[in-house]
Order: structure tokens, then sequence, then C-alpha cells
């Protein structure tokens, strides 16, 4: 008889990669969009995995598709449902109640998944949230401009990569700002039919940026890591660096881990990790920008691998079999750091400078998505990133170093558009 399966939402390709071996060959299913297995070509990807038994082709953002998906399947029997991406997050929530796995819970997933509903959750159990309304017009947008003077941020309630999120520094950009926030095309990552639009305004919060990375075993944390962030100059909040540990005071470690505890306890989110961000404005206090259920992307995992020493993924994964993941330490035995590479607009001529960079000490991945031919027009979300370079090292101050002095070496060649 084959083994239970463990059945993953959502197509990542380094994640795949880790599991390989480390999980039992054949004993993942994996559940994604029509769309996104046609457009990013799945199928032949995965025809020689060792990893993957199956791939499901499953509308899973479509309301209700977790129940028609158990009805369709009610002899799967998995011993795990681990969504790895944003937007599969309820639908595995709601999967894992079906099968009686552990989970998030759908209430959870929900909550995470709608940044206005979070911000009343969250704002309800005493956490901080910037000021912020639901807009649907640039009408809406210049009357809290009115009533909360100074930046504001306008973004989605519901996508993720910082998409369609921008600044705001006055009310004459607002026409245009609102146009380019609206255009929200994630183009191979998510599926052709439209996600609803949903916006919001929020005060600006000028501050120093983290996110908390928790590992979650029946509502209680098992593992926090905080991770630093830096982002690009500009109208467009998009993260240009991540930093492991983030190297802080450790009473504003302690004090980050337990506003991300108080989020899990106010969404009753049971079991998974969630990538929670903050803002810690200049009055000391830790204001929420948003959680997600999911595991950090960018290479965070990763990153938390190289300065803790452990397999955070494995022990994700043991969590959502219901097994008790290894003990996991409470402290990096040294750092680690991801830099983008950074690009002008224009068209790719060539990128030289690769094998310098990986010739970097401490540095173990140089990254790039971008070759001749790419067209980039600016940045305008994490997907149009260039690429990254990451290393490791003693401490985090000197791994993020290491990670400027490569991604520096990289350079990326453009001729005129």
């Amino acid at each position: 008889m084959p083994e239970r399966p463990v059945l993953v939402v959502g197509f990542v390709t380094p994640v795949l990669l880790a599991l390989t071996g480390a999980e039992p060959d054949g004993s993942v299913v994996l559940v994604e969009e029509p769309d996104v297995v046609r457009k990013r070509d799945l199928r032949p990807k995965l025809a020689g995995s060792a990893l993957v038994r199956e791939l499901v082709e499953w509308e899973h953002t479509r309301p209700g598709s977790a129940d028609e998906f158990h009805a369709a399947h009610p002899d799967l029997d998995p011993v795990a449902v681990v969504p790895l991406i944003e937007y599969a997050t309820p639908f595995a929530a709601r999967l894992a109640e079906r099968y009686g796995v552990p989970g998030a819970s759908l209430g959870a997933a929900q909550i995470l998944r709608d940044k206005a509903v979070l911000r009343r959750v969250s704002a309800a159990a005493g956490l901080a949230n910037p000021q912020s309304v639901t807009v649907t017009g640039p009408a809406d947008v210049r009357a809290f401009l009115r009533a909360c003077p100074g930046p504001v941020v306008l973004k989605p309630a519901n996508r993720q990569a910082a998409v369609g999120t921008r600044i705001v520094h006055d009310p004459a950009e607002v026409e245009q700002a609102w146009a380019d926030c609206v255009e929200q095309d994630e183009g191979i990552f998510v599926p052709d039919r439209p996600m609803e639009l949903r916006m919001l305004a929020e005060r600006y919060v000028p501050g120093a940026e983290y996110s908390v990375e928790m590992l979650v075993g029946g509502g209680r944390a098992l593992f926090a890591n905080v991770t630093g962030k830096q982002l690009y100059p500009g109208p467009r909040p998009v993260e240009l660096a991540h930093i492991v540990p983030a190297g802080i005071p450790g009473e504003l470690t302690a004090t980050l881990v337990d506003v991300t505890r108080r989020v899990v306890a106010a969404t009753g989110f049971a079991d998974g990790i969630v990538h929670c961000e903050w803002i810690v404005g200049d009055d000391g206090v830790p204001y929420l920008v948003e959680c997600a259920g999911r595991i950090a992307g960018d290479g965070i995992m990763e990153l938390i691998d190289r300065a803790y020493g452990v397999k955070l993924l494995r022990a994700y994964f043991a969590v959502m079999r219901g097994e008790t993941p290894p003990e996991l330490p409470s402290r990096a035995a040294g750092g680690a750091a991801a830099r983008f590479v950074t690009m002008e607009p224009g068209v790719v001529d060539a990128v030289v400078g690769l094998e310098q960079a990986r010739g970097v000490e401490g540095v173990f991945l140089v990254d790039l998505q971008v070759g001749a031919g790419h067209r980039f027009d600016g940045l305008r979300s994490s997907w149009d990133r260039a690429g990254l370079v990451m290393a490791e090292a003693d401490d985090p101050a000197e791994a993020l170093q290491r990670a400027e002095k490569a991604a520096g070496l990289v350079r990326i060649e453009l001729r005129p558009q």
C-alpha cells in the first residue's frame, strides 16, 4: 500500500529542491492552478521528480474549492496539507480541516489573507496598527490625505510581493498612483481569471522594518527569528536586503517575538509558519504591516537555516504531520544575508561578473533572473527584481557586507529601449 502523501499546495522551486532527499521519494502530491501549470510549464519540469508522486491541477483560489477537492478525492488520506504560497493558504487550511490533519484553521487563514480584517482583529487585541481605511477610488485617497497629513501608503488588501503598493506624498500624485496600483498583473504566478480589487490607504509609518518568522504548533511558538529589512529607495516599498538575525538589541527582539505571538493568538492560528512584518516607528512602537500564514519568501528560510544551523522546512513539515520536531535553537550561531541586484530600466545586453561574485568569501548563492533581451521598465513589485546574492558569516553585519560586495560585482549591461 502506498505511503500516505503530503499534499503540497503551490509550486515553489527552492522548497521542492530542498525537500528532495529529505522527504521520501514519491511522497508529495502537488496541487496547482491549471493556468499556472500551463504558464510555468510544470508537467515537463516535474516529469523526472523523485519527490512528486502526482500533479493535480485544481483552481484552489476559488471559494469552496477545498470542499470540492475533498469531495472529489475522499480517499486521498494525506498525512499533511502544506501551503507554500500566499494565495493557497485558505484552501490548505480548509482542506486540513476536512482531512483531519494539522493546519492554520480556516478562520485564521482568512484573517491573514485580508489585510483590512487583520487590522481590525489585531487592533482589538491591543496591537498597534497604522491608521487605515478602505478606498474605492482616487477621491477616497485624497480625502484620507486631507484627514491624515503626510505620506500615505496605497496598497491592495489581498495581494502579495508588494504588488500594487506605493507611497503617496501629495494629493497631486493620487490619480497616477491609483492607476499604477490597480494594475496588479503577477504574470505566470497566478491564474488568468481576475482577482477581486480591494484597496487600502494607510498612514505611512517611518521607521526600521523587520519580519518575524515563527513556527507554530498547537498555537504555541516553537521557533522564532527576527529578520532585518532594507528597502529600495523610491515610492515602491520593495525589499532590497534581508539580514538574519536582525542584529538588534535583545529587548527589541523579544518585543517583536511577543507581538507576533499576540497576532497568532488573536487570529487563532494553530499549526504552521507565520511570516509577520513590522515597522518599529520613531516612537519605538512596533506597528503591524501584515502577516502571512505561510513560509517566508526571498530566500529567508535558507538564511535562517544557515544562521541557526537548522532545517526549518523539515521542522515545518513535521509540525504539519502532527509530529514533534527536534528542539530548535533560540539563538543564531552566525549570520546570513540576502542582497538583491539592482538595475536601471532598459533592455539587457549582457550580465557579467557572476563568477567574481560567487568568489566572494561566504557567498553561497548568486541567482540572476534576467538575461540578454530581458526588458525592464522599472521596479513595481518584488517580482521585478533582477536577482539576488546570499552570503553567510560569523555575524549578520559581516554577512550583509559580503552579500553587498558580491552584488556590487554583478553588472547588468543595458542597451537603449
